[in-house]
């Protein structure tokens, strides 16, 4: 299904536009499949999610966390079902946790300075697709998920609602998971994909 629909799209891309490149038509086909995978997976999330009567707290876990993914980057699966599965199991698990646990405000200010440490050591981490070569733009990309970070902390200390406190502190877990070295080892994908070009301002 997915070659398939790619592949018309691919054709539609060459028909419309005949003197484009490789690597230019290569560059648009890689962007498609992500936008491809990811409507795959948020419409299996949420189908999940309508069954466990859970929707609302999926979207809205979805969108903080990936608030802070926006800037810190991290690592991605090397295929698409291990992405799916990962970010399947993610994404409902979470919220289900979040529901029914409450954390005591001194292991979310702990949770939380360990995170923002972390951010401040690794973020951000790119990806081979996507490696951030500009200097200006990694220490842009750091400053950004340490400050989200940080507010992250407080938002979770001061706002009143159990489960909304609890996704900004698996939020802050998760992006701090995503963003070590160990983890890109077990999806084996490489880290510090910049090094491997010139360096730029």
């Amino acid at each position: 299904m997915k070659k398939k629909i790619l592949k018309k799209l691919e054709n539609t891309i060459r028909k419309s536009n005949k003197d484009i490149n490789e690597i230019k038509l290569e560059e648009i086909m890689y962007g498609l499949d992500s936008i491809y995978l990811t409507i795959e997976k948020i419409i299996i999330i949420i189908i999940i999610s309508l069954i466990l009567k859970i929707v609302k707290e999926v979207m809205l876990f979805m969108l903080i966390y990936n608030i802070i993914r926006f800037t810190g980057f991290g690592a991605h699966a090397k295929n698409s079902l291990t992405c799916l599965i990962v970010s399947t199991i993610t994404f409902i698990g979470i919220p289900l946790i979040s529901i029914h646990i409450t954390i005591p405000i001194y292991m979310k200010i702990m949770i939380g300075i360990i995170c923002v440490i972390i951010f401040l050591i690794y973020a951000p981490a790119d990806t081979e697709k996507r490696p951030i070569i500009s200097k200006k733009r990694r220490i842009f990309f750091k400053t950004s998920t340490t400050l989200i970070g940080v507010l992250y902390i407080f938002l979770s200390i001061f706002i009143k609602d159990n489960y909304l406190d609890n996704v900004f502190i698996f939020s802050l877990i998760l992006q701090s998971i995503m963003i070590l070295p160990i983890t890109y080892k077990l999806f084996r994908v490489s880290y510090n994909n910049y090094k491997n070009y010139k360096i730029d301002g």
